[in-house]
């Protein structure tokens, strides 16, 4: 046999198909049904004040509602509840990246188990505060649910930015005579119930703190506020206009604005003003 045509034979020796070693390509490996199980997933959600504490029970807590993106489904809704976490952990003491921030001490939290069969992309959505409405912020993000890969710790947390302002004095809708030297004190918290005052960790120093008095949608008079230590509270003198320049009354408008971290907070307030002749009038009322 000559040498070339013992090459082709040594070739179509190695092409000839060994059954014991081939395997059908009709057949599969067979499945694990176990990977196909629904699997217990926790979630946990922290609401929390932009660069302040966690939103707990002094402040009503925060609604966290988490849909399906694709579906949109909601597949839970709940009240965070619980404390607003331990103020010296989370705003003095210093930490790596990975370590956690607010969940070092017990703090409010929402948690939710889901029985997941396959990745699942949701939207988190927080509310909050509750106990105060006018002040009620929003934030959410999306995140991938995995079978089995809980999210703990500090969890997924929302950052709700804002400030809670009230005004103190003079009480809403109550009337105001004409001329009258009045004093304005409205109170200034995080969104977590913290005071916001000088030389705290929440600095009013920082903070643009200002009143403002409205008649209609004109602003008349910018006040410069002023903390009183007394009062707990920031305060700034006014006098009522008369009522034919406010035939309708006056709004009392206090704005707190933060620009190194992009907290603001608005509160205000209607007021109906009275004629000063009222007030002699009914001074020269004898009792009967």
């Amino acid at each position: 046999m000559t040498r070339p045509l013992q090459l082709i034979v040594a070739i179509a020796a190695c092409l000839i198909p060994i059954p014991c070693l081939a395997i059908p390509a009709t057949e599969m490996p067979p499945l694990d049904l176990r990977l196909n199980d629904p699997t217990p997933t926790t979630i946990l959600v922290r609401v929390v004040a932009h660069g302040s504490m966690v939103l707990g029970k002094e402040v009503g807590g925060a609604r966290v509602t988490i849909t399906d993106v694709a579906t949109k489904q909601i597949l839970t809704t709940g009240i965070q509840q619980g404390e607003a976490g331990d103020q010296n952990q989370i705003m003095r003491t210093p930490r790596l990246m990975e370590e956690p921030h607010y969940s070092s001490r017990p703090a409010a939290a929402f948690t939710a188990t889901f029985d997941l069969r396959y990745p699942t992309l949701v939207e988190v959505t927080a509310d909050g505060p509750l106990a105060y409405p006018a002040s009620s912020q929003r934030a959410s993000t999306t995140a991938w649910l995995v079978p089995g890969q809980d999210m703990t710790n500090d969890g997924i947390v929302l950052h709700l930015y804002g400030y809670i302002v009230q005004i103190e004095h003079p009480k809403p809708h109550e009337p105001l005579i004409a001329k009258d030297d009045v004093m304005l004190r409205a109170s200034v918290r995080t969104l977590s119930g913290a005071l916001v005052r000088p030389h705290g960790d929440w600095d009013s120093r920082k903070t643009h703190i200002y009143g403002e008095l409205m008649i209609g949608d004109r602003v008349l008079e910018r006040l410069q506020l002023f903390y009183s230590g007394e009062n707990a509270a920031f305060e700034a003198p006014f006098f009522v206009p008369l009522p034919n320049d406010a035939p309708d009354g006056i709004t009392l408008r206090v704005i707190a604005a933060d620009p190194a971290n992009g907290n603001v907070g608005i509160g205000q307030a209607k007021y109906p003003v009275l004629s000063e002749r009222l007030r002699h009038n009914s001074s020269r009322t004898e009792p009967r």
